[in-house]
């Protein structure tokens, strides 16, 4: 691996060293990003490395346990193995992912490849008809749900999370799918539904409820 390495370019080397790194970070490596003011794609230049690599990248990472998935209908590398960080979400942050997973979903198969925007006040409007949001967030914890999905690639965001608003759209990656199934989705979706109800259920009991 060593030899490898110093066969290649001080830049190429510097670059595929920075591409192993955030796949650890973020678990996906997409062909294209999009740019979310314009919404037009680019390519990514980590999308790259990982091809011209693949084999070093391969074994360097069954080394650590490792490995790297390609799935070539979706153009993404992704971070798999017992030797990669799980990511732990909150229940919060769970229940936001589930929401635009269904946003994605619904947006797909009713508009068409085109419609992969949403925004905060549709996520919110979502949660409300679907039951799943039956509280006001804190700012603090859409930060931490937005910080997330972006920094996993299902979303692309125009501005850093602090001032993402309302209206400011949100680009939606197809790698949403990867994190949410759609068995995993009805099962999460009973769940929180089951939650909610049993929430509802104790807020209205009267103080002398269980004397």
């Amino acid at each position: 691996m060593i030899t490898y390495m110093e066969e290649l370019s001080a830049s190429e080397a510097e670059n595929l060293k920075k591409t192993i790194s955030r796949l650890f970070r973020q678990t996906c490596i997409l062909q294209l990003r999009y740019d979310p003011v314009t919404l037009t794609p680019r390519d990514n230049p980590d999308y790259e490395i990982c091809v011209r690599h693949r084999h070093f990248i391969e074994n360097y990472l069954a080394v650590l346990g490792c490995e790297m998935e390609h799935d070539p209908q979706e153009h993404i590398f992704r971070l798999k193995g017992e030797g990669a960080e799980t990511e732990r979400f909150s229940q919060t942050t769970t229940m936001l992912i589930l929401l635009v997973r269904m946003i994605y979903r619904d947006k797909i198969l009713g508009e068409g490849l085109g419609a992969t925007v949403t925004s905060l006040g549709e996520i919110r409007e979502y949660g409300a008809n679907t039951g799943l949001l039956n509280r006001k967030l804190t700012a603090a914890e859409w930060r931490e749900a937005l910080y997330l999905m972006s920094r996993h690639q299902m979303i692309e965001l125009p501005a850093a999370v602090r001032d993402v608003k309302d209206e400011t759209p949100i680009y939606l990656y197809s790698t949403i799918l990867l994190y949410v199934s759609a068995a995993d989705m009805n099962e999460l979706i009973e769940e929180y539904r089951e939650e909610a109800d049993d929430e509802a259920i104790q807020e209205n009991l009267p103080a002398d409820a269980d004397q």
